[in-house]
């Protein structure tokens, strides 16, 4: 097999900071008023003596903490690439992604454990005050859900900020719901039952979060690329007899990268079938950042590939 001059091919795509840009202002408008109205939840929860609604106050106080770690991220995530960084900060961002989705699960975990504690002996909870200061709590939410829903699918770390919310808001419906249960029918268990429910949604959500953020970092190929679909396609290109060493994987969120050896026929123009590669790439696997090394057949010389 003869190695081709022109090799490896290096195909960068550009990045855009606008997404970045809109995401840290509206991550930062949501940390704002997660931070506003986690005061007031804990001094509601205090006051009532309900542990959903405590609970959701210290999970608002993990959004905080998630907000800010997410808005951080995509600042860093922005600072380019150098010598010994040689793909950026983008992973900052899957970093804190992790990070939000093991939180999510610690959070569930002590929510189980001071619920459990409460099944045991309910206290007195005034269930009016928690309606009340949960109403509130779940408009907050909403708004934030509304202002983060626009780039959680393009991005694994707003994707947990979201997730953060989310479940938040899910803490404000059982608050209200137990509030409202204690209120009129002075169930006080209620309150301590719908705070395990809230915890076992949390797991749930937060269970995706972790999976797709140590697939990144593991370099799994990504979840909507189908690696053999992405080698017939190559090797159906005119002028190619056989594709080899082919890794997919993700940098960052929605950034695919590629690289493999392709084995041209002797007589193939090399330039015209790598434009045609790029474009197959390109239009039906979204994977713009790619390196292909080109090799040329030689009939005299056995490929040392399968």
């Amino acid at each position: 097999m003869e190695l081709i001059e022109q090799t490896p091919h290096h195909s960068h795509a550009g990045h855009s900071h606008g997404h970045a840009t809109t995401s840290a202002k509206r991550l930062a408008l949501v940390l704002a008023l997660s931070a506003a109205y986690m005061v007031a939840e804990l001094v509601g929860g205090l006051l009532s003596n309900s542990i959903a609604l405590l609970a959701d106050a210290g999970h608002m106080l993990s959004d905080v903490g998630a907000l800010a770690l997410a808005l951080f991220a995509v600042w860093i995530a922005r600072r380019p690439a150098n010598s010994r960084r040689t793909y950026g900060y983008a992973r900052t961002e899957i970093l804190a992604a992790l990070v939000n989705g093991a939180t999510l699960v610690g959070i569930s975990l002590y929510i189980f454990v001071e619920a459990f504690e409460r099944l045991r002996e309910p206290p007195p909870v005034q269930g009016a005050v928690v309606m009340g200061v949960a109403a509130g709590g779940l408009l907050i939410n909403l708004i934030a859900l509304w202002l983060l829903n626009a780039n959680k699918s393009e991005n694994l770390n707003v994707r947990g900020a979201w997730l953060h919310v989310l479940t938040d808001a899910m803490g404000s419906v059982g608050a209200i719901l137990g509030g409202l249960a204690v209120w009129q029918f002075g169930w006080a268990w209620a309150d301590p039952a719908i705070s395990i429910l809230i915890g076992l949604l949390v797991i749930y959500s937060s269970w995706s979060l972790l999976r797709d953020s140590v697939s990144v970092l593991m370099e799994e190929a990504p979840r909507d690329v189908d690696v053999d679909a992405v080698r017939d396609a190559l090797t159906r290109t005119p002028g190619v007899t056989s594709v080899h060493d082919l890794h997919v994987w993700t940098i960052a969120s929605g950034m695919y990268s590629l690289s493999a050896h392709v084995t041209l026929s002797e007589s193939d123009a090399n330039e015209v079938t790598l434009r045609r590669l790029e474009r197959t790439l390109h239009e039906q696997f979204s994977i713009r950042h790619t390196t292909l090394q080109l090799e040329r057949d030689s009939c005299d010389q056995p490929s040392l590939h399968p």
